[in-house]
């Protein structure tokens, strides 16, 4: 191997392991002897304006609390949650015995005496719920109808995957909801479910449910505006908002199918895939649009904190979501946040993250697919070992910034996908992450707004035409729509296509 290749390939594995001990904290410690972490500071006003990418309509950038406002907020408690069974599957009793128990406060950081012990308090942040009887009610998870209209399904244990039960005053049993795992927890076809892997939950369909049931016009309307407002964009993309009817709203959020979310920021017209958290450790950049970045804990704990919650309290040029169900910036003493130290063991228990036992084992048809793979040039963007380049690739119409240039990383080319949730969005940053294709053999559906159910179907070059049918998230209303962009790989033959998709499900 020639000297410069060898510089090159050093190079390139030094600042590989310098990243991993950045994101790591420098700590080494093993699981079970003492661990005495330097838990860094979440809201810390010198790190937070350099968090996240700027919006493509810079001057909406948003601009968040203080630390004096962020540290007056109340800490939450992470109550002790307990799972839901179908009526009629219920152990003996069960009902009854809830009604008996105390709130447990689980948390208690002063007890966490080694990194094992972090990570499982993290985990327990992590299916902590911050809103309750929300989206779905005890009373709607004790009817069957409930379960029969959303199709709950059932895990291998005999319980809802996606929520779980939380008693925060004796004799008042209420269901959990917006916790890490209400999103991030995949259930398999044999019954299994993977904790932090691209859900497949049925929130759309249980918000659906509530909407039809529950919400008068008004409230639906300012839900939506609350969540995906961002006035400052022309047209403005919620502006039939005030004429729609519940059935309309609702209708909208039952368009999308499991593994897709309108997450908040985003839009229910164009929704997100739900991303993969295991191996996020060593992702740069955290949104579909790029928006947060991430070189260490710290960050990841920022970003968590906003996701729980704060970012509802920023501003984006004149208009602050939290102001549409109060008029006002409430009162930091009537908000909840997390700790530093929930932070930091959610933190933790998130970089823990494995993924299943791959079954799809590297034979001779995946070594062609190797081959395929790299005689395409796929690792120029999906490098191994990451099968990332972590880089940001500009949306179809937007001009990168010179200055954007020289601080963040860019992909200087476009892959031409739809760039509605770039473009048109309060996360939108003009940029997509080149995504990971790590772990695909357990995901779906696919593209950032999940469009297509499978590999398969991304493959296909048909899904380019207009009058494709889409396998995933179309839209309501829509019979069919190219999934337009990322023409890689669909001029191969159908022996390649086949070699290339066995290679890629064996990552």
């Amino acid at each position: 191997m020639d000297t410069k290749r060898t510089r090159q390939l050093a190079l390139a594995f030094f600042a590989l392991v310098g990243f991993s001990v950045l994101i790591n904290g420098g700590q080494t410690q093993k699981s079970g002897s003492a661990f005495s972490p330097m838990i860094p500071k979440t809201w810390d006003d010198e790190a937070i304006p350099n968090l996240e990418v700027p919006l493509a309509e810079p001057d909406a950038s948003p601009v968040h609390v203080s630390s004096t406002y962020y540290y007056r907020m109340r800490v939450r408690p992470i109550y002790k949650t307990y799972p839901i069974y179908p009526i009629g599957k219920e152990p003996p009793g069960y009902w009854e015995w809830l009604n008996q128990q105390e709130p447990q406060d689980v948390f208690d950081a002063a007890k966490l005496k080694t990194k094992g012990d972090w990570v499982k308090a993290g985990e327990l942040v992590y299916q902590a719920p911050i809103a309750f009887d929300g989206t779905a009610s005890t009373s709607e998870v004790r009817d069957p109808a409930w379960w029969a209209k959303v199709g709950a399904p059932v895990a291998k244990d005999g319980t809802l995957p996606f929520y779980r039960y939380v008693i925060r005053a004796r004799g008042k049993v209420e269901v959990g909801d917006l916790s890490c795992w209400n999103c991030h927890n995949r259930l398999m076809p044999d019954g299994t479910v993977i904790q932090g892997a691209q859900g497949n939950s049925i929130n759309e369909l249980t918000d659906a449910y509530k909407k039809r049931t529950r919400d008068p016009v008004e409230k639906a309307r300012r839900a939506e505006r609350v969540l995906f407002a961002a006035p400052w964009l022309r047209p403005d993309p919620q502006a039939r908002l005030a004429q729609m009817t519940v059935e309309e709203i609702a209708g909208i959020h039952e368009a999308i199918p499991p593994g897709v979310n309108a997450r908040r920021g985003t839009s229910s017209s164009f929704p997100v895939q739900i991303p993969d958290l295991i191996g996020v450790k060593d992702r740069r950049y955290l949104d579909h649009t790029g928006l947060e970045q991430h070189r260490s804990t710290g960050e990841l704990m920022r970003y968590d904190a906003l996701n729980q919650g704060a970012e509802f309290l920023a501003r984006y040029g004149d208009f602050t979501p939290i102001t549409v169900l109060s008029g006002k910036v409430p009162e930091p003493e009537t908000q909840q946040r997390y700790s530093d130290e929930q932070l930091y063991a959610l933190a933790l228990y998130i970089y823990s993250l494995k993924p299943p036992p791959n079954p799809n084992k590297f034979d001779g048809l995946a070594e062609r697919g190797q081959r395929v793979f790299q005689g395409e040039g796929c690792a120029g963007c999906h490098t191994p070992p990451l099968y990332t380049n972590n880089k940001l690739t500009p949306a179809e119409g937007f001009k990168v910034p010179e200055e954007h240039l020289k601080k963040y990383d860019i992909l200087p080319m476009s892959v031409g996908t739809d760039p509605s949730l770039a473009l048109r969005t309060r996360r939108g940053t003009g940029y997509y992450k080149v995504p990971s294709l790590k772990g695909v053999w357990y995901r779906g559906p696919f593209e950032h707004m999940g469009s297509v159910a499978t590999l398969e179907d991304w493959f296909d070059p048909r899904r380019l035409r207009d009058d494709y049918v889409p396998t995933g998230f179309r839209g309501v209303g829509v019979k069919t729509r190219a999934v337009k962009g990322h023409p890689f790989g669909l001029n191969l033959s159908v022996e390649d296509r086949k070699a290339l998709i066995a290679f890629l499900k064996t990552l």
